[in-house]
């Protein structure tokens, strides 16, 4: 049996994450007194938001056949693993991260968490990238995991600068 997926889902999806992601981080900006603090997680919230803005202009140019096409999977394995991440079995690209906050986290805590959804994302693109016909899909794809790799940069370095 042929599982399909498109970009356009996976573009879908992308948005998606950006949206909890900014969630995420405006909710964890009002647990700090500390207005460095909140600047940090206020300043990721407004970068997931332009994340959010491009992944939505990625999908409007999106061409007819691209939304459409998709690549065949004859084992479903691919597949199965991308359902299995947005349907939560994996991880839960539909849940809203902020909700396990308890407003008692450090913002070292925030950050190391925010560390590992976007490395949960960049796994997630990876596997969607081979679910994707070959050329613009791909490419489309891969301005994702680049864009996710440059948040995790950044959160690298809003750590460095909070510890130092």
């Amino acid at each position: 049996m042929s599982a399909l997926f498109s970009v356009d889902e996976v573009l879908e999806i992308a948005q998606l994450m950006e949206r909890n992601g900014a969630r995420f981080y405006r909710r964890a900006s009002q647990a700090f007194a500390d207005s460095r603090a909140r600047d940090v997680l206020l300043d990721l919230a407004i970068a997931e938001d332009e994340h959010e803005k491009a992944f939505a202009a990625m999908r409007a140019d999106l061409s007819r056949q691209e939304r459409e096409s998709s690549v065949g999977d004859p084992y479903a394995r691919a597949a199965a693993y991308l359902r299995g991440m947005v349907d939560g079995q994996l991880f839960d690209v539909k849940a809203d991260p902020s909700e396990r906050l308890t407003g008692q986290e450090t913002v070292e805590e925030i950050i190391k968490t925010a560390v590992g959804l976007e490395k949960d994302s960049i796994v997630f693109y990876l596997g969607a990238k081979q679910m994707v016909p070959e050329g613009p899909g791909r490419r489309r794809i891969d301005a994702i995991i680049k864009a996710e790799m440059g948040h995790i940069a950044a959160l690298s370095g809003a750590l460095a600068s909070w510890r130092g």
